[in-house]
């Protein structure tokens, strides 16, 4: 997000130097820098306990094609408990583990996508109204349902490729 009024008074910011970032939106009321930034949110890699499927769920609004669970950071949170708390709220699952998997920039929504790796107790999904359908797959079949350029396909083939150097899947 790039500032034009200062947030706080709403006075017209103009650029000003600001050491080795070079111009930058400045208020001359509040006498401080506003630097732009994209929005922090995770995308899951939902995985069974046991490494046998992973669960991909349909958002209308999002895609027709089949997606992970991903959602904003709120205020307060970190984003390994933004991980457990969108599990839980798109598909009613507990996560029994989190573990960071790498980010990934989304330029579309300006977004900033921290990768998680959550292994979940696996049950019958239950799904949030955002969610349109969920379903358990395996590892093959995921990678045919998730689009091949996705940051979803991306988090998928980090985190399986991990799991294979480990012995684990």
């Amino acid at each position: 997000m790039d500032f034009s009024f200062c947030p706080q008074c709403g006075e017209k910011l103009r650029p000003r130097v600001c050491g080795d970032e070079g111009e930058v939106p400045y208020c001359e009321s509040c006498k401080r820098p506003f630097f732009p930034f994209s929005y922090p949110c995770v995308i899951c890699l939902c995985i069974a306990e046991d490494g046998s499927e992973i669960a991909l769920i349909k958002q209308g609004y999002v895609s027709e094609n089949y997606v992970n669970v991903a959602g904003y950071v709120k205020r307060g949170e970190t984003p390994e408990s933004t991980a457990v708390r969108e599990v839980k709220e798109e598909i009613g699952l507990d996560a029994v583990s989190v573990r960071y998997a790498g980010s990934w920039y989304h330029a579309k929504s300006d977004n900033l996508m921290l990768g998680f790796e959550c292994r979940v107790k696996k049950s019958e999904p239950v799904l949030s109204s955002e969610v349109n359908e969920a379903g358990w797959f395996t590892p093959e079949n995921a990678r045919k349902l998730l689009r091949r350029d996705s940051i979803g396909m991306s988090l998928l083939e980090k985190c399986l490729g991990a799991s294979a150097e480990r012995g684990t899947d």
